[in-house]
């Protein structure tokens, strides 16, 4: 005998699953985009946070 479905239960696992999905990707973008910008500015000039006055 076939199982009832649990149509709620399903959607909320596959946007679970797509949350981690676009959360994951969102922080590699960010991780890339940092690299790049650290890359192309190696001494820090421009970011604020790096000044020191």
């Amino acid at each position: 005998m076939a199982r009832k479905p649990n149509y709620q239960f399903e959607r909320m696992e596959r946007d679970r699953q797509k949350a981690i999905k676009t959360a994951e990707k969102a922080s590699a973008k960010r991780e890339q985009r940092d690299r790049d910008r650290a890359e192309a500015n190696p001494a820090g000039a421009g970011d604020p946070a790096a000044d020191d006055t």
